[in-house]
């Protein structure tokens, strides 16, 4: 299937075209990933999933690394095209169904996503590290202290979800989840934070029906 034959995939494109058509927005790297720089590999492939506007991809490819960014938004990938050019970067953005379309093995030191979340993608990303190679995944939780994100809570994940997606496949390096604990509003309640590492021997996963 090409994505010209992808009718879902043209309706997500659409809808995120639209929303990076009004041109109010700079790339900017999330705080997780920037926090944890030292956590980075010090060389080698990233993949930065759903890249938007590309703030993290352009981050990594600053630190060193080859970068490539995937996302459903034409718009995006043309506008993160356009800021690679001018921030004198270098980096490959494509226009991608990361759904439809199938991802390479064990081609990647370092995947990121940030805000987005399909769980039958899980064996696919897991299948692009190397072994050794690092996850970096944060995205929203279905406990709303602030009115972020999406409203359908399918695209929000349930208490602890992240963990099971990922672990045991990967070994765990840091994990965060706050959801309504403690007083006080802050942007991490509202999403889980995982960073895991493909083991360097053979593993197994189940994967999400």
């Amino acid at each position: 299937m090409t994505i010209r034959e992808s009718k879902a995939f043209v309706g997500r494109q659409k809808f995120w075209d639209e929303r990076y058509a009004k041109g109010d927005k700079k790339p900017i790297a999330d705080p997780f990933l920037t926090e944890n720089r030292h956590l980075l590999p010090s060389r080698g492939r990233a993949l930065d999933v759903a890249c938007g506007l590309g703030g993290n991809a352009l981050f990594l490819a600053k630190v060193g690394l080859q970068v490539e960014g995937w996302d459903f938004s034409s718009k995006a990938i043309a506008q993160l095209q356009q800021e690679a050019q001018q921030q004198e970067v270098v980096l490959s953005a494509e226009v991608r169904d990361v759904v439809e379309q199938p991802w390479p093995k064990k081609r990647y030191d370092l995947i990121t996503v940030s805000r987005f979340l399909d769980r039958s993608l899980t064996l696919s990303m897991v299948e692009a590290l190397k072994p050794g190679g690092l996850l970096f995944y944060q995205t929203f939780v279905q406990w709303k202290v602030g009115e972020r994100g999406p409203k359908d809570l399918a695209y929000r994940l349930g208490k602890n979800e992240l963990l099971t997606l990922f672990v045991p496949a990967l070994s765990l390096v840091f994990y965060r989840e706050e959801w309504d604990v403690g007083v006080g509003a802050s942007d991490r309640r509202d999403s889980a934070f995982l960073i895991g590492r493909v083991p360097s021997q053979s593993w197994s996963i189940n994967h999400p029906a």
